[in-house]
């Protein structure tokens, strides 16, 4: 079998005394979208801040491509650029147009040039249906728009792997769909995804695995349809039924 593009093997974290990530193994190979559910505080949006270093963690470890995610060979930057993310609180700079906030960090962190920054950028925006905003300002945008442009913006220095930690967390209902379907428009393009989410039916449609968490473990993993369907585990079990009774699935 091919070397997975992310591979964390018995990854442990600790908040002070608590334990959030309890001995977490997990491969993901190119082109693989991999969905994390379950309750608030399970430990998924820690899990996908420890693969891009902007958490650290106490045990174990995290390789891209084979390669340890703390190797020298990264660089202080090049780990950032592989690995793409982006959050529910979109944080677009306000002061700067979508443009800017596009190719902000590939100009001031990862050494693109201004005018090779700026050609890129409107086919990037073209890619989610945001190039007739690009001289626009955030606030000029409805929160859907928002975070297509977060979504560009993590997409700007080309990453191999993207984690998407509930992007739709934050936005009113009508406008979840169109950022859904941008993001299966990027599994159609092959990108390798992370993906926290509490849309079970997205996970269910989009997910080529899915991995239940609870209290900081993977206590299963499968397919969508034999986990969301069919899950084994006590706790899966209950968790779907929470959701299922709230009409979430």
């Amino acid at each position: 079998m091919s070397t997975p593009r992310v591979a964390i093997d018995d990854l442990t974290k600790y908040y002070g005394q608590t334990l959030v990530l309890d001995e977490v193994f997990l491969d993901v190979y190119e082109h693989e979208v991999v969905c994390l559910i379950g309750a608030s505080g399970s430990g998924k949006s820690t899990l996908l801040r420890c693969i891009n270093q902007l958490v650290p963690f106490d045990h174990g470890e995290i390789r891209l491509d084979g390669v340890a995610i703390d190797d020298a060979s990264f660089g202080k930057t090049g780990l950032r650029k592989r690995i793409g993310i982006v959050f529910q609180a979109y944080n677009l700079f306000p002061h700067l147009r979508v443009i800017d906030n596009v190719t902000l960090a590939p100009r001031k962190v990862h050494g693109v040039g201004k005018r090779e920054a700026e050609a890129r950028a409107p086919e990037l925006l073209g890619l989610l249906g945001m190039e007739e905003f690009a001289r626009k300002y955030p606030e000029q945008l409805s929160g859907g728009q928002q975070q297509r442009v977060a979504i560009v913006r993590a997409l700007a220095p080309n990453p191999d792997v993207l984690l998407l930690d509930e992007v739709t967390a934050a936005l009113d209902p009508e406008l979840i769909g169109g950022v859904l379907d941008v993001i299966r428009d990027l599994k159609a393009q092959g990108m390798t995804m992370m993906i926290v989410t509490h849309e079970m039916g997205f996970a269910r449609d989009v997910a080529d695995r899915v991995c239940f968490l609870e209290e900081g473990r993977i206590l299963e993993e499968a397919p969508p349809v034999q986990l969301l369907s069919d899950p084994q585990h006590p706790s899966t079990r209950r968790f779907l039924q929470r959701i299922i009774e709230a009409g979430r699935l």
